[in-house]
């Protein structure tokens, strides 16, 4: 079994990459393989909503560096997106690529049905809420199991590797991560 996460930070070692791998780290340590996929160095571009996928099936007909990386999200049984918070809610670039995965997936075969996934989001002071509630929708909407933890993933930092300061927020991203390992292991 294989979990993903993907940062939509445009930082590419920032503190969503920091709870990510974090999070990867104790999937790995569950027996679990894992991959990383950054955003930051992507074009991934807003939906068109030309529908062309509706005609060919699980595709987008837009080229950018979108296709890679819906294909690896459709072989994983987990998934993870985090997000810095942008005034108040998801950064655009992950939102790009979850509103054309989604619109991929519901036109075709729809791989993310019954997998497992959740976002994690870290804010220097406030959005977290917003943005997660946001991010989980995505989730939702395309029939995820989405696993708790012992609060909301979330935490707080300002500086690259700053969130590591954040106990409470480091560790709910780890209990979720486990969660998500049991989950999996729960549906196999």
């Amino acid at each position: 079994m294989k979990v993903l996460a993907i940062s939509g930070s445009p930082r590419p070692q920032g503190n969503t990459y920091h709870l990510l791998t974090e999070a990867l780290q104790v999937c790995a340590q569950q027996g679990l393989d894992t991959e990383y996929i950054s955003l930051h160095d992507k074009q991934i571009l807003p939906c068109q909503a030309c529908l062309k996928c509706a005609k060919d099936k699980n595709r987008c007909a837009q080229e950018d560096d979108f296709m890679p990386v819906y294909e690896a999200m459709a072989a994983a049984d987990g998934l993870l997106v985090g997000s810095p918070v942008y005034f108040g809610s998801a950064t655009p670039n992950l939102m790009a690529l979850l509103d054309r995965a989604g619109y991929v997936a519901r036109m075709g075969d729809n791989p993310f049905y019954r997998k497992v996934g959740s976002p994690v989001v870290v804010a220097r002071r406030a959005g977290v809420n917003f943005t997660y509630a946001q991010l989980q929708l995505w989730f939702v909407i395309m029939g995820m199991f989405v696993p708790g933890s012992t609060y909301w993933p979330i935490a707080y930092g300002l500086k690259p590797g700053e969130v590591a300061q954040d106990a409470e927020g480091m560790k709910t991203v780890a209990t979720l991560a486990e969660n998500t390992a049991w989950l999996l292991k729960k549906l196999a």
